[in-house]
């Protein structure tokens, strides 16, 4: 044990050694809160007076949620060395985040989210108090679980840091190698002595690279055999590399260098975030000083990904999830071009749908007023136009599974161990995603489904309102045709040459109007047919265990590796120990090839067979939405018809009276008494039929006003 006046610890309860000092975990002596006790070496006293007692002066000044407190400046009783007494993060650091097995390809988005944020504050922080850091790197970043469970990232370790404002230089050297800038590094690392001082801007390097790490699992620059190795082309690979590469590597000794401008496939990142992180990298991973990005950009930069706003959005015709990144003020116009980039998809071609109903975003909607989306509930999107599926991208977990050495090393197996957890988790993260896709695209389909089945339901009673008025129709010009005939005779009504061709229009449209029944019909067969088909899948992927069959594998996998993590301390092992440990390393070899096998033989045939299948009820979607659309349109125009129709009855009853008084009139004298009882009895009848006729027109109004309604309520067609 050692302590202070107030605080003790135990020498084993070791967080970090540096090359000047040592982090112990300790206790308050009277309240028992845990602390974390930075414990000074005999090295670290042969530096200058000003350099031992800079961390303390640095740390006085800062204050901020997002760096670690300093709470007290104590000596050890036993020997008068310098102890700072710091805030205690119980997460570890975020390097030790990083090598677990199931962040080996960088973090999840929602903690990468986090880590920037914590990042940016605190750097924002030393900024305005003039401080420079100097040594930022991925395990000199502490992690806490907040009170709602949520990590708050704080910054630690400033042993290196200094007072340093934007405009001044520094020559002195410190930090870690693979996080050093270029400069630093060929003099600290190379040992070529060089009269160049730095600027504040190379901690933007060291965070870019720290960046870089959390998002992919791994460093952006890697010489053949390693940074630490291969120095020479390490250094040649920073201060060669292109603009707006963000990562250099090389396979092969003094092979060429390849250049890369994304962010890898395996990274967790979505494509959303990417687009926005990838310009900040390239721009603060820049060697020369005078092209990279001051603080006030980068600040600017990164807190414009942090204001914005995340949509989560499924491609229901490309079966892919997306993430959009707007800021809340911006409107649908924005958000429906910022799905186009991603997508391919034109804003006009886009339809959404969410919770089942579809949902129309006004041009200028605001995103604050979007519905409220989650990975698991996104606003679904369809194309009105046919797209190619596309489905998840990902690297087949089977290239990531290493195989075991016969022999025994228990440093050597530990390793393998982990990488073989790592594939494990990986393939867990696409086989999950392979059942969000499937259930997305089932959920999808129902609703699109269900909208074709409401417009199949909108054109069927619309033709039931159009047939019942075309009788109406039909029954009043048989009513006017008997006595338009016989008076009239061959006379022309201006607008309709004769009844007879009336008769022929209204006969063409009731024509039309009769096959639509059997299309619409059809339709309805089909979508009942999809409907049944989705409630099919959806129970047989209900009924699947692949997740839980590899979550078992996983469990028993993480025991085997806990156990190698503590034969690796152990420098030679007993026999009965060595027998344990081959056994493990069996079954640990039968448990990847599970893993395999469920995720080949289930996971991926069962997602390909959902992707085939999707892609056949897409088609078959579309097209019936297309002669759907067609068929809209067409009783559109039989509408317009009875109108037409309508209004040339109108006519040939305004001309009946005038009519029969010219027949009056050029009656005979003799025949005069019994034409005009005759055509007083006409006349008679007229005027009862203009009053049915009053009714039929209320009643036509009506039926068109429906059918108007009916054809508000068709969006997609």
């Amino acid at each position: 044990m050692e302590s202070t006046l107030n605080y003790l610890w135990k020498m084993d309860d070791v967080l970090g050694q540096g090359a000047t000092a040592s982090v112990y975990k300790a206790r308050n002596k009277k309240s028992g809160e845990l602390v974390a006790v930075k414990v000074f070496n005999n090295a670290s006293y042969l530096r200058p007076q000003e350099v031992q007692i800079r961390e303390f002066e640095v740390l006085r000044k800062l204050n901020h949620q997002n760096i670690v407190k300093l709470f007290a400046v104590e000596e050890i009783e036993s020997g008068k060395q310098k102890v700072l007494v710091m805030e205690f993060c119980s997460g570890g650091s975020l390097l030790s985040l990083l090598e677990e097995p199931e962040n080996a390809f960088g973090l999840s988005e929602s903690e990468f989210l986090i880590v920037l944020r914590c990042v940016v504050a605190g750097m924002n922080h030393l900024r305005e108090n003039g401080v420079v850091h100097r040594d930022i790197k991925p395990g000199n970043i502490m992690r806490l679980a907040g009170e709602d469970g949520e990590s708050i990232y704080k910054l630690t370790d400033f042993g290196a840091a200094r007072e340093l404002d934007d405009d001044e230089k520094f020559q002195s050297v410190y930090g870690t190698e693979e996080y050093l800038h270029p400069d630093m590094y060929k003099r600290a690392v190379l040992k070529k002595p060089q009269q160049k001082a730095y600027g504040v801007t190379v901690d933007l390097w060291s965070i870019g690279v720290t960046f870089y790490h959390a998002a992919t699992g791994s460093l952006p620059f890697i010489p053949f055999g390693g940074p630490r190795r291969n120095k020479e082309i390490m250094y040649k690979i920073t201060t060669e590399k292109p603009t707006g590469a963000i990562a250099g590597t090389q396979e092969q000794e003094n092979g060429p260098i390849a250049w890369t401008y994304e962010l890898p496939i395996a990274c967790r990142l979505s494509l959303g975030l990417k687009r926005q992180l990838v310009p900040i990298l390239a721009n603060i991973l820049e060697a020369d000083q005078e092209e990279c990005w001051g603080f006030d950009q980068f600040f600017a930069e990164t807190n414009d990904i942090l204001h914005r706003t995340i949509i989560h959005i499924f491609s229901l015709s490309q079966a892919i999830m997306h993430r959009i990144y707007i800021h809340s003020y911006n409107t649908a116009t924005i958000f429906l071009e910022e799905v186009f980039r991603q997508t391919n998809i034109a804003p006009h071609h886009q339809e959404y749908f969410f919770e089942g109903h579809s949902y129309e975003l006004e041009p200028n909607l605001q995103a604050h007023n979007f519905p409220k989306t989650t990975e698991n509930c996104p606003l679904i999107m369809m194309s009105t136009e046919p797209e190619d599926l596309m489905g998840l991208r990902y690297r087949d977990p089977a290239l990531e599974f290493p195989k075991f050495h016969p022999k025994i090393d228990v440093i050597a197996d530990c390793s393998t161990a982990k990488d073989v957890l790592t594939a494990t988790h990986q393939t867990l993260r696409i086989s999950r995603s392979f059942l969000q896709c499937r259930e997305l695209i089932l959920r999808g389909l129902y609703w699109v489904s269900e909208a074709v089945k409401g417009e199949c339901l909108r054109i069927f009673e619309k033709r039931q309102t159009m047939v019942a008025t075309l009788g109406c129709l039909q029954r009043e010009e048989t009513k006017i045709l008997v006595p338009y005939e016989t008076i009239a005779g061959d006379g022309e009504v201006p607008g309709l040459k004769n009844m007879a061709e009336l008769k022929t229009r209204l006969q063409a449209v009731s024509d039309e109007i009769s096959r639509y029944a059997h299309s619409v019909s059809e339709h309805q067969a089909m979508v009942r047919c999809i409907l049944s088909e989705v409630g099919g899948k959806w129970s047989q992927m209900k009924e699947d265990r692949s997740i839980q069959k590899m979550e078992a594998c996983l469990d028993k996998m993480q025991l085997i590796y806990s156990q190698f993590k503590k034969a690796r301390k152990c420098p030679r092992l007993g026999y009965n120990e060595q027998q344990i440990h081959k056994l493990d390393k069996v079954n640990l070899g039968h448990l990847a090839k599970k893993v395999l096998s469920v995720f080949q033989e289930n996971c991926v045939q069962q997602y390909q067979a959902a992707l085939s299948g999707h892609g056949t009820r897409m088609r078959k979607t579309f097209e019936m939405r297309k002669k759907l659309k067609k068929l809209n349109r067409s009783l559109t125009t039989c509408s317009a018809e009875m109108s037409g129709c309508q209004d040339c009855l109108y006519k040939v009853l305004d001309e009946l009276p005038r009519r029969i008084l010219q027949g009056k009139l050029t009656s005979t004298a003799p025949k005069q008494v019994y034409l005009n009882q005759k055509h007083q009895d006409m006349v008679f009848g007229m005027q009862e039929l203009q009053d049915q006729m009053k009714i039929v027109a209320h009643n036509l109004q009506l039926n068109n006003s429906i059918i108007q309604r009916l054809n508000g309520v068709a969006p997609g067609l």
